[in-house]
């Protein structure tokens, strides 16, 4: 057996594993043992043997973490030790609510006791498979109460060579996170102890097409081709189970759910098919069910089997054991990596057979995770992964499937949420089923809000179930809602320059989307609208999840603004924060606001293919405040130094693993001195174009004074709310945008806004003329709405006209 595990190319130690804490760390007693692994993370283990576990588990992997500070007290059999953060209480004998305490220290407050809930604020869940609204969360690091526990007490083990071990039976093992309301730094520190997530390929973050439909070489081409014509980009090919045999298996041979061999009448050239998604600028993932193991009609068969040890002749089943080294390399090489050499680029692991296999405490599904993620990033590959949750831990391996999502409006209404709060247990890159995949009603303005909030998720994958009446492409619906999802998926693309970089940002410690409460910890209000979200360190986003107002015809959502200036970037209007805002759209988009200072980078060049870094950059600028973003860029694919799952430095910095990006370009805005600054690119300038076209779009009224770009007067176009100028150079030389005249005009005159809402609502039209006479007058805008409110209007139109005028107006500025 150990000759097998050795030889398998899979099993090796995990990439940042220090599975074994500082003596001086760890404080003991008759069958105990509390490692103090920050400041905020107490490791408490009980054991009836008097053994203790320093193998890395699935969730804990690196214990030996610099020292922090703590004072001991031994009372009795037990002990107080006491941090900075927090103080711990343990009487020495089992665990019970009066013997073990956890308590915060400092200005917040709060108590655990053993055995009691955490009242933690959720973590994420294995999946979304038939669940109509809300899901149960399993638990996250962050509560309000400041304490949050991760039981670790039955996860399975990795051994110093990388192969999975089984626990002691009745040994707990709990992790205890205790960081009052610093929920960064108690995220942080979950990283610190369970590995750092991976960096994904940039491609990963474009539009993926997923659809469960029997496909043929020539009708998938065939609508890559359409999505391109119609301008529409699309970076991941997603090719659901009847790439395999299905039809085409003998019945003899049972299920045809889980294959391993093209379908012939479908993809009868499979590395010529693969090979034109590529030159598509696509790149491509298969479905896989593999828990009926490898059967007799397989065209692998034979080679499994002679590997195994079983003579082909007998056509004896391979049952699918990923405890089973030989299987487990058998696995690898003679089903995956012939495959991969005709051109898949990585697999998508669909396992719903539950969590127990032929090791005792060991779940097939993280077992296929970890290997899977560790074969992908063999010869300094992504190391790409796109599979289910396994439980805390499962943030190092790439993108997550959270499961067939029923099509209705309450699955859509928790998606968010439910996105967001996967940051309380690190886990970043969710993949939903974008506009839902089974059951339900044909709902055109649902698909499209779907697709909407698709745009401001960590991956944007449309799919639908095998059924000839759920579609997305957007070209079967009608002319509105084919016009906004046509212009969502463009949106996306555009965007793929900014989710990069947040992408290596990622990496080093902060998820991409996050809940507001991450923002401010100790503001209610950032509890009182949960499927709001940080998205980057540039937007927040609220998407829309009910349908529209009959009246109004505009969807709404409430939206809590931090202190400071927000500008929609796609309305154009600003907003006061330190409030909540009802915030009204039509069909064409969904509320994404900039912070003042805030740079977005964006594509705008006609290239679709996501792998390039653009030739040409549109950058927004919220010029409310000072502000600046490092944009991080890659070679393609994005391999670049260490191999795939070691943690990353902060953008802007190359760690000495060399896992930062390779190139980086500093974007700077100054608003006192009127002057944005495009730095020379630094670190591998291979990895952008020698030439590069800038615009620069600043979301405020026009400059008063003249605008220059290196010292030469050139024009703005645009007008009052977004313009813009133009430059052009070498990615090596700077380039500094100056603006006269005095501090912008910040805000934009919301009158014309106001009247679409009035002509576009479905309501009296004398009404309509009361409200337009007040709305359009130069009265205060306290009178307005004090006079607003005395108009007979349906009360949703009346809410549309007063976010309007409760807009920053520059004219009172």
């Amino acid at each position: 057996m150990s000759e097998i595990v050795d030889s398998l190319s899979v099993v090796r130690p995990l990439p940042e594993a220090a599975p074994r804490a500082r003596a001086e760390q760890q404080v003991l007693g008759a069958g105990w043992r509390i490692t103090v692994l920050s400041d905020g993370v107490f490791r408490i283990e009980r054991s009836a043997d008097g053994g203790f576990e320093d193998r890395a588990s699935t969730f804990a992997i690196r214990r030996d973490l610099p020292p922090a500070e703590f004072a001991v007290e031994r009372v009795g059999d037990g002990v107080v030790l006491t941090t900075a953060r927090a103080r711990l209480r343990y009487d020495g004998g089992e665990f019970t609510a009066s013997g073990l305490v956890v308590e915060i220290l400092g200005r917040d407050s709060g108590r655990w006791r053993y055995g009691e809930p955490t009242r933690d604020l959720g973590g994420t869940a294995r999946t979304l498979d038939d669940v109509d609204g809300r899901a149960e969360l399993e638990p996250g690091v962050v509560a309000p109460d400041g304490i949050g526990v991760v039981d670790d007490s039955t996860s399975f083990l990795f051994e110093d060579d990388g192969w999975v071990g089984s626990r002691v039976p009745g040994r707990q093992d709990l992790y205890v996170f205790a960081f009052g309301r610093n929920y960064a730094d108690a995220v942080g520190d979950l990283y610190r102890v369970s590995g750092h997530p991976m960096r994904l390929p940039r491609w990963a973050l474009g539009n993926w097409w997923s659809r469960y439909h029997p496909y043929s070489d020539e009708s998938y081409l065939a609508l890559m081709d359409r999505f391109s014509g119609e301008g529409i980009p699309f970076s991941v090919a997603v090719i659901d189970m009847d790439w395999h045999r299905v039809d085409s298996v003998p019945e003899r041979f049972g299920s045809s759910w889980t294959g391993y061999s093209w379908e012939p009448t479908l993809f009868p050239d499979p590395a010529a098919f693969l090979g034109a998604l590529h030159e598509r600028g696509l790149r491509t993932t298969l479905n896989l069910h593999p828990a009926d193991g490898v059967r007799a009609f397989e065209d692998a068969y034979a080679a499994m089997a002679r590997a195994l040890g079983v003579d082909p002749d007998t056509e004896q089943p391979l049952p699918f054991d990923p405890t089973d080294p030989a299987f487990l390399r058998a696995y690898f090489e003679h089903l995956h990596h012939p495959l991969e050499e005709q051109g898949v680029d990585f697999w998508w692991i669909d396992w719903q057979q539950g969590r127990t296999s032929g090791m005792a405490g060991v779940d097939p599904l993280w077992v296929l995770n970890h290997f899977h993620h560790l074969d992908a990033a063999r010869d300094g590959k992504p190391g790409m992964t796109f599979s289910r949750y396994a439980g805390p831990g499962s943030h190092r391996y790439a993108v997550g499937f959270s499961g067939d999502a029923v099509v209705s409006w309450e699955s859509l209404a928790f998606q968010p949420e439910f996105t967001a709060t996967a940051a309380n247990i690190g886990y970043g890159w969710w993949s939903h089923d974008i506009g839902g995949h089974t059951r339900g009603v044909r709902d055109d303005e649902l698909a499209t809000r779907w697709v909407q909030f698709g745009v401001f998720s960590p991956i944007m994958r449309l799919h639908s179930a095998n059924n000839p009446f759920i579609r997305k492409e957007p070209w079967v619906f009608p002319p509105e809602h084919r016009a906004a999802m046509d212009d969502a998926l463009r949106f996306r693309h555009r965007m793929v320059p900014y989710l990069h970089t947040m992408n290596h940002r990622a990496a080093a410690g902060v998820p991409l989307v996050r809940p507001m409460y991450h923002l401010e910890p100790r503001n209610g209000d950032a509890y009182r609208v949960p499927n709001q979200y940080a998205f980057g360190s540039e937007l927040l986003v609220a998407p829309i999840t009910a349908p529209r107002d009959a009246a109004s015809l505009r969807g709404s959502t409430r939206v809590w603004l931090p202190e400071g200036l927000w500008t929609d970037i796609f309305t154009d209007a600003v907003y006061q924060g330190g409030r909540i805002v009802e915030m009204h759209r039509t069909l064409g988009s969904v509320p994404a606001l900039l912070r003042a200072g805030g740079i977005l980078p964006l594509d705008a060049g006609t290239d679709l293919d996501a792998t390039r870094n653009p030739e040409a950059l549109e950058v927004l600028v919220a010029p409310g405040a000072s502000g600046e973003l490092v944009l991080g860029e890659d070679v393609e694919d994005g391999v670049v130094g260490a191999a795939a799952g070691v943690g990353a430095a902060g953008v802007g910095e190359v760690g000495a693993d060399g896992a930062g990006p390779a190139a980086t370009t500093a974007l700077r805005w100054d608003r006192e001195g009127g002057e944005f600054r495009i730095e020379p690119v630094r670190g591998d300038a291979s990895a952008v174009p020698d030439q590069r076209d800038w615009t620069v779009t600043f979301l405020a009224g026009i400059p008063a004074g003249p605008v220059t770009v290196n010292g030469v007067a050139v024009p703005v176009d645009g007008v009052d709310g977004r313009w813009s100028v133009r430059a052009s150079g070498p990615a090596a030389d700077e380039i500094v945008v100056r603006i006269e005249g005095g501090p912008l005009r910040i805000g934009s005159d919301r009158t014309e806004a106001a009247r679409v809402v009035l002509e576009s609502a479905q309501s009296g039209n004398p009404e309509k003329l009361e409200a337009w006479d007040i709305v359009s007058s130069t009265r205060p805008v306290a009178q307005k709405l004090a006079e607003l409110a005395a108009v007979d209007l349906p009360e949703s139109v009346r809410a549309a006209l007063v976010e309007q005028l409760a807009a920053v107006d520059p004219s009172a500025r």
